[in-house]
């Protein structure tokens, strides 16, 4: 499986914004401690019944609090011929930490 790191993905993002979908697999409660706008928030137990809303065609940059459950759904994914699913290493607090401290704001 492929990760990328949070400073990376976030250069990834400002390059190809439109090529892009960071997807955010964390429960609605944990958004509420902290988010990165523009994320698309699916559960990580909804992602089976909501493929239809995640573009194969792009890249997929799963993202979870701390990068195990984005592993899995990035595993998933890729299973089901996500080809460009790639997990965020160290999920939001890596973000936080690199690219965005505000997003616990």
């Amino acid at each position: 499986m492929d990760e990328i790191t949070a400073l990376d993905a976030a250069a990834l993002l400002k390059e190809e914004p439109d090529d892009i979908v960071l997807l955010d697999v964390r429960e609605p409660a944990e958004l509420q401690a902290a988010s990165v706008e523009g994320a698309l928030h699916i559960p990580m137990a909804d992602v089976p019944n909501r493929l239809d809303d995640i573009d194969p065609a792009k890249i997929i940059i799963c993202m979870c609090h701390m990068g195990g459950r984005s592993a899995q759904v990035t595993g998933f994914l890729n299973n089901q011929g996500y080809n460009r699913a790639i997990n965020l290493s160290g999920g939001i607090l890596a973000w936080a930490e690199q690219v965005d401290p505000s997003v616990f704001a």
